[in-house]
């Protein structure tokens, strides 16, 4: 019998063949692994939704969600498969997909272990990092990862009984944090380093690089016993050392490095020489490093010269002039490629979000944003922000979510239009086949 042109089939046949096959690379990392390790602050009689709720948080800040409002919003919009898809179970009476109250995704973040749910972050990026690296052999084991480390005060977050928070980030240089740490209060940044970097497993060979703040003789031996290399920052506050460098024969020395770069109406030259030096008064120190940085502003003519100087592990012949260089810049990174963005784009400094741990917890899910739409090679922040809220697939897939629950979803995404109809849901008959043909089982 001939298929009637008002048969669901052929729009069922034209909506599966639109479903796009998951990538396997990004669907190997599944968030929800990472996040059973951390404590779940719901009593046993409130755990209906217990972390379920949590990873709705993430994909909404995934599509640009700013507030707790946006994010229960996107929660509320979510279609019934992608609600599945997120872990949601159906009523086993109704065959309804309740989504959790806005109340209820509130209380959950403003209650969450900081400290643990940063490290099920660094970890997911970690992991989903180590993913997307296609160098093989020899090669693959001679690059070096190189980790920034920097602080940033959440100024939103401040009130009249309490200070603005303060956060130190481990951040990779292609923009991807993979630890953090909240400061205490009436202290700095100098305590929090050791354990900031304990919660990245593996430093061997890793070069860390921090501002002069982070040029303590304990960290140097500190990354010594990690196996991690530093380029660490001299400046007067360790007179002696400082003078020691800034003395050096410079003068006689080749050139390592040169840059000239045009951009931003001004010319840039950055010259780089380095030096072997036995004696430094620091753990481990290997090499000197003067950097001179000359400018001009084209518009202006405004010209101004910076010299900067550094020590580091490294011995010589262990890393390029070049490397050491684009380090040394790329450090920098965790400004324009993190905190620029959580100022601008995610309006950090602005937001309202005050409440128990809730700046913290914000401050964590944006950091996985930013790191997830980099490692997927989105340099325009605010683009990939919205290209995600165009599709409710896209942060699921980010997250690897699809890979494990393909057939639900898009058994789900199938009985879906049959259900608006009015038609009763049956995975029997015509479109039975249909789906046990592309290998969808019915649970």
């Amino acid at each position: 019998m001939p298929v009637l042109a008002s048969s669901p089939i052929p729009a069922l046949l034209g909506q599966l063949a639109s479903v796009s096959a998951p990538s396997p690379l990004l669907d190997a990392v599944d968030l929800r692994t990472f996040l059973t390790g951390i404590p779940d602050p719901s009593g046993r009689k409130g755990r209906i939704y217990p972390f379920t709720a949590l990873v709705c948080a993430v994909a909404a800040v995934l599509t640009g969600a700013k507030s707790l409002a946006a994010i229960g919003e996107w929660i509320t919009d979510a279609p019934p498969w992608a609600l599945r898809t997120l872990g949601f179970t159906p009523d086993p009476f109704t065959g309804q997909i309740s989504a959790p109250h806005p109340a209820t995704v509130r209380r959950l973040l403003e209650r969450l272990d900081g400290d643990a749910l940063d490290r099920a972050v660094g970890a997911f990026l970690d992991t989903r990092s180590a993913a997307t690296v296609t160098v093989d052999g020899p090669a693959a084991r001679a690059i070096r990862r190189a980790v920034a480390v920097d602080g940033k005060t959440v100024r939103g977050s401040r009130t009249a009984k309490r200070n603005a928070l303060v956060l130190i980030a481990a951040m990779d240089h292609a923009g991807s944090v993979l630890a953090q740490r909240q400061i205490a209060d009436k202290s700095n940044e100098i305590p929090a380093f050791a354990p900031l970097l304990d919660s990245i497993e593996d430093l061997e060979n890793t070069v860390i690089t921090a501002d002069a703040l982070h040029t303590q003789h304990a960290h140097g031996t500190y990354l010594s016993g990690r196996g991690a290399h530093y380029l660490a920052v001299v400046k007067r506050n360790h007179a002696k050392l400082f003078d020691r460098v800034r003395h050096l024969p410079w003068r006689d020395m080749p050139l390592e490095h040169y840059d000239r770069t045009r951009a931003h109406h001004r010319i840039e030259i950055r010259r780089l020489k380095a030096a072997a030096f036995e004696h430094l008064d620091y753990p481990d120190a290997k090499q000197a490093l003067p950097i001179v940085r000359w400018r001009m502003d084209r518009s202006t003519g405004k010209q101004s010269i910076e010299r900067i100087y550094l020590i580091t592990s490294l011995a010589p012949g262990a890393a390029t002039g070049t490397e050491l260089a684009s380090w040394i810049r790329g450090h920098w990174g965790i400004e324009n490629l993190l905190h620029h963005v959580r100022d601008r784009t995610f309006r950090e400094d602005d937001s309202k979000i005050r409440t128990g741990h809730l700046p913290r917890t914000m401050a964590s899910l944006r950091n996985l944003a930013v790191g997830v739409h980099r490692q997927n090679g989105q340099t325009n922040m605010a683009a990939a922000l919205r290209q995600a809220a165009r599709d409710y697939r896209r942060p699921l897939t980010a997250l690897g979510l699809t890979w494990r629950t393909r057939t639900r979803s898009l058994h789900a995404m199938t009985l879906e239009p049959l259900a608006g109809m009015g038609r009763r849901v049956e995975p029997f008959g015509v479109v039975g086949h249909v789906l046990r043909g592309l290998g969808v089982r019915h649970d």
